[in-house]
């Protein structure tokens, strides 16, 4: 896979923009890895993707990471720190 085409400046917005091409996507992930935080909040990352950026880490990675599980599942995630997230009520006596 090649770099990227000149004149393309390397950015949070088109790390984040949902029509950005894959390959540029990937490009990103392995040589900017100031910007793969920025990767997680793309709609078009695929769990290939989200892999290979946990596993390589990068500046607010974790952070980006915890906040995409959360949004997916807040309730797993809540359970994970022993709340379940979900509320019950009492049955009628």
């Amino acid at each position: 896979m090649r770099p990227p085409r000149p004149p393309i400046e390397l950015t949070p917005l088109l790390a984040c923009d949902g029509t950005t091409d894959m390959a540029i996507l990937w490009h990103i992930a392995r040589q900017a890895p100031e910007l793969r935080r920025w990767l997680i909040a793309n709609p078009r990352a695929d769990a290939t993707l989200l892999e290979y950026v946990a596993q390589a880490g990068g500046p607010g990675v974790t952070e980006g990471l915890e906040v995409l599980l959360t949004s997916i599942d807040p309730v797993g995630t809540d359970a994970a720190h022993g709340a379940t997230g979900r509320v019950h009520a009492e049955a009628p006596r």
